[in-house]
């Protein structure tokens, strides 16, 4: 179900706690919103639907643009650091930030199962962009 975009930096600065199974309908939730605003947005946290849960979903360029979702994401290792401006469709405008062109992420799948990925240029800046978001930072 599409949810309305969460816009008070109050909650959105509150960092989320830990997703488990049966937050699967809000993962859900999160995939069919990025999708009805796919043409504007190509990551979302959870907390922009107004769940407190570490939940990412976004759309990977790698795998033919397909909406990848993580839960509990964390970043393990970093290579690469540039500067670079991004929006956010929980804010109007553009802010500069630091990023890394080579991120390593642990994770867990829909049926949270751990995993291991490295990601790399883009798809590694909106992951980075999104597990700020469960952190309660905001661009």
């Amino acid at each position: 179900m599409q949810r309305p975009i969460m816009t008070s930096r109050s909650f959105l600065r509150m960092p989320s706690e830990e997703a488990a199974p049966g937050d699967e309908i809000a993962a859900q939730d999160l995939v069919d919103t990025l999708e009805a605003n796919r043409s504007r947005c190509v990551g979302m946290a959870a907390n922009m639907i107004g769940v407190g849960k570490r939940i990412i979903a976004f759309v990977d360029e790698d795998f033919g643009g397909r909406i990848t979702v993580m839960f509990n994401p964390v970043i393990t290792g970093t290579d690469g650091a540039y500067e670079t401006e991004e929006g956010c469709l929980s804010l109007t405008g553009e802010r500069r930030a630091m990023r890394y062109r080579r991120i390593e992420v642990d994770y867990q799948d829909r049926r949270f199962r751990a995993r291991h990925a490295t990601f790399t240029g883009f798809t590694a800046e909106i992951i980075q962009h999104e597990v700020d978001h469960c952190n309660g930072i905001i661009i």
